[in-house]
């Protein structure tokens, strides 16, 4: 994973370990997986402070407030309107609050001042339009992802997303192409194994398999935790089913930041969460670098990333080598 993380990948560790299970099972972009990797994006984009709490203090301090943030940075930037970190980094934040709009004039505002010859930033951009629009890949965000590859051709997320749009348009042949320059950019090998299978359907040639024993090896060396993840009755009874789950991985002793965070939904509860170093949120501390961890999964009322006051949460810790799965069940509820 080093070479993805030193792209700057950060929305990778979604598509490897978030995205890919989901896009296995549902074989196409949905409107959830696009969902999930703009939350995923933005939160490794430097929200994930926000999340290190679930209401449980655990030493922590006080949150603060992101509108408060977001207002800050929008102030810098008027004073300050060249910075284009800055404007990169109020895209994200506009795209984890679900302010399309406003990301997008962010995002382009970041082009403008980089010509246009940032592919990050252009797929950035493309993702969030994607995001605008429940998930579809449009025109422009296929064009968007083209001129990426044009000005970097191994962009990981450019080759993902453009082979996925090939595919759609039945040029399966560009699909398979694309993906096979993914598969030569060390990806863990679960994806490797769903690459090789859809480039194989693509070519007309016989399904790619990977033995079971090969995976569960990888999987244990990647310091892999599967958590069981239930709700109670009166947790889901207080809940809407389209509330969103944050699965969070942290150090008991200082758990902000959060060392991994996964997001799924209530409604698909009760389901097996994997966790593993490749969702590392910042790299150089992994899960397999602690000896214990603390698992939290808190159900978000507001569908944002920082606690409040009503949402349920449950926790527990656990050693980070453990091979057994963990059952974690959400059943306690935020003053």
């Amino acid at each position: 994973m080093t070479l993805w993380i030193a792209l700057g990948a950060l929305s990778l560790v979604a598509i490897g370990f978030v995205v890919w299970p989901l896009y296995r099972k549902s074989g196409q972009l949905t409107p959830l997986l696009a969902g999930i990797i703009i939350l995923t994006v933005g939160l490794s984009a430097g929200l994930y402070q926000f999340i290190g709490s679930p209401g449980v203090s655990s030493g922590a301090g006080a949150l603060p407030d992101i509108d408060e943030v977001v207002a800050s940075l929008e102030q810098r930037l008027v004073d300050t309107p060249d910075d284009v970190n800055g404007w990169l980094t109020l895209g994200r934040s506009y795209q984890t609050m679900k302010r399309y709009d406003d990301a997008i004039e962010a995002f382009e505002k970041a082009i403008s001042l980089e010509s246009g010859q940032n592919a990050e930033t252009l797929v950035a951009l493309a993702i969030v339009l994607m995001e605008q629009q429940d998930g579809q890949i449009s025109d422009r965000s296929t064009s968007l992802f083209e001129n990426a590859l044009a000005l970097q051709p191994n962009n990981p997320n450019a080759l993902f997303y453009a082979g996925g749009a090939a595919a759609q348009r039945g040029n399966t042949a560009l699909a398979a192409d694309r993906w096979e320059m993914l598969l030569q950019q060390n990806a863990p090998p679960e994806i490797q194994a769903l690459l090789q299978r859809k480039i194989n359907e693509w070519r007309g040639l016989p399904p790619a398999t990977v033995a079971p024993e090969v995976v569960q090896e990888v999987e244990q060396a990647a310091g892999l935790l599967a958590i069981q993840l239930s709700v109670s009755a009166a947790a889901a009874a207080d809940l809407p089913a389209d509330a969103t789950v944050y699965v969070i991985a942290r150090d008991p002793a200082q758990p902000t930041p959060p060392i991994a965070v996964s997001p799924r939904r209530l409604a698909d509860l009760p389901l097996v969460v994997s966790l593993s170093d490749a969702n590392a949120m910042v790299p150089g501390r992994p899960l397999s670098g602690f000896a214990e961890l603390e698992i939290v999964a808190r159900v978000s009322l507001s569908g944002q990333p920082m606690a409040q006051s009503g949402d349920w949460f449950g926790s527990l810790i656990v050693a980070s080598d453990t091979a057994e799965t963990i059952n974690l069940i959400i059943d306690q509820k935020i003053p």
